[in-house]
This record gives C-alpha cells, structure tokens and sequence, in this order.
C-alpha cells in the first residue's frame, strides 16, 4: 500500500507502516489503522483489533466488525467513538460475495486507478487484554459495488483524510460537512478464487487475481 496521500494529509512525509502485505484479513484479527491516540498526539499507524467492544460493555456484549454511517452518530454503541476516536483504515480492496446459480462468488473490490483505499472507521478501547478495537463503518453500495452487494465500506477521498483525523470536529453535521466519499466511477470488482473463503492464507497475491 502506498501512504502517501496519509502522510500528505496529516503532514508527516515519515510515516509509514511495517506491516507485511495481506490479502485475507479476517475480523478478529489485528489490522493497520491511522488514528491519533488522544487529542494532542500525532497520527501513527498501529494495528488495533478488529472488533468493536468499548470498556463498558460486558463480556457479552456484541463485537461488530461494522458500523452503519446511517446511524454511527446516534447510536449509544458508537457515538462516543465517532465523536472523539475516528480513525482509518488503509486498504487496497475487500472481498465481498455474490450469488451465483445458487452458490456464493467472491469478488474483490478496488479502486480502477489502483491507489489506496482509506476507509473511515471508528475505534475504542476494550475491557480486555486486546488492543482498542475497530469497526469499519458502512454505507449504502455505490457505482459498480453495487452490482455484488447492497452496502460497502466508506472509503473517503484524499481531502477527507486530515479533517476526518482532526479532533477538534466533534459534531456530526460538522464531520460531514469536511468529509466526502470517493467517486463512484473510481470503484470496480473481479471474481476471485473461493480459496478466499478459507480464513488463514493471507500471504498468497493470488487471492486477488481475475478469475
């Protein structure tokens, strides 16, 4: 993945990420996310737990790996997270199935010029002994997405990016005033091997080859 739009954005030319390529990532795993730990801290990409559970929740409480942009800003679960831990999650594509004849077809979902994908998401920290936890948040699918499912990540364009980051925008009619998704023509899919159905290999490039 290629930061540099991340970097430009929240204007730290040295960011980076460690991370080995992955291209199978299932929830509950650790996942690379950009977010600042608190008001004043820089932004730093970290890997956090995908599954959203804040500390005062119990233990059985649910651990959504999504959170609808509809009602992310209203809901007791999230809100408090949207207001004050936002964060991004860096991406070149996500799976997603298909019906076909009866049997399900996964498809991967890009960007057509082949440049990151940085999806808005929301973070808290648990009760437990894991990292904060993420949820990707979700909206109704558009342009071609659409033709393999009926809700896709937010993925936002590069001028979103520092002010989804800020701080100090708090309320939702100001956060959506500052923040836009990319372009509908921008998104394009493939299918792909059912081996993607099989958590585990998520080193093999090949997982995202055309059929």
């Amino acid at each position: 993945m290629d930061f540099s739009a991340l970097a430009e954005a929240v204007h730290q030319p040295d960011l980076f990420a460690d991370a080995e390529p992955r291209y199978n990532v299932p929830p509950g795993t650790l996942i690379s996310v950009a977010r600042r730990a608190d008001d004043e801290a820089p932004v730093m990409i970290e890997q956090l737990w995908w599954g959203y559970r804040p500390a005062w929740a119990d233990a059985k409480s649910p651990q959504p790996i999504n959170a609808k942009a509809e009602t992310v800003a209203t809901s007791k679960y999230f809100a408090p997270a949207f207001k004050r831990h936002r964060c991004l999650i860096p991406a070149d594509g996500w799976y997603e199935w298909l019906s076909v004849d009866g049997r399900k077809q996964p498809h991967y979902i890009t960007r057509a010029d082949e440049k990151t994908l940085y999806l808005a998401g929301i973070w808290t920290e648990r009760g437990d002994d894991l990292a904060p936890g993420v949820a990707i948040i979700t909206e109704p699918a558009r342009g071609s997405a659409k033709e393999v499912h009926d809700r896709m990540p937010l993925a936002l364009d590069n001028d979103s990016l520092e002010p989804w980051l800020d701080p100090h925008f708090t309320e939702r009619d100001a956060i959506r005033g500052v923040t836009r998704h990319i372009d509908a023509g921008l998104i394009r899919h493939w299918p792909v091997s059912t081996a993607v159905n099989k958590p585990g290999d998520d080193r093999n490039a090949a997982l995202i080859n055309p059929l």
